[in-house]
């Protein structure tokens, strides 16, 4: 009896791995997801900025130099600003906040980016239960 209650035992997991589904924190906060987001956001923001200057400059190098360091600037202080937001929260949290603006100001590109499904009412919300009396 004792022993077929130790392979009962064995058969079980005793621990519950919440964090199997996460994904991991890749730099300052950031998952990989993230990080490519805000790399490729500050990399066109460094193109933006670069071009300019190198055509003030005369140096085509400016432009690369403008990318790399915007990714740097932008991974440093946007994963430091997204931490900061995401301290708290959920794991889905920045896509469904990004998802839910993003229905509240642009609803045609929310609904084929499938932001259908979000409640982006505001206001009251009711029961609608009343004390009515019942007649007899």
């Amino acid at each position: 009896m004792a022993a077929s209650f130790e392979n009962q035992r064995d058969a079980l997991v005793t621990f519950l791995p919440h964090r199997l589904n996460r994904q991991p924190v890749v730099v300052r906060g950031l998952t990989a997801d993230e990080l490519w987001i805000c790399a490729g956001l500050s990399a066109a923001a460094g193109l933006v900025f670069g071009l300019p200057l190198a055509w003030l400059t005369s140096s085509v190098a400016m432009v690369p130099t403008s990318v790399v360091a915007g990714i740097a600037l932008g991974v440093f202080v946007g994963g430091g600003f997204l931490r900061r937001q995401k301290r708290g929260r959920p794991d889905t949290w920045l896509y469904r906040h990004l998802q839910w603006r993003l229905a509240l100001r642009y609803p045609p590109l929310a609904a084929r980016l499938g932001g259908r499904g979000l409640i982006t009412r505001s206001g009251y919300w009711t029961t609608r239960r009343t004390s009515a009396r019942r007649t007899a």
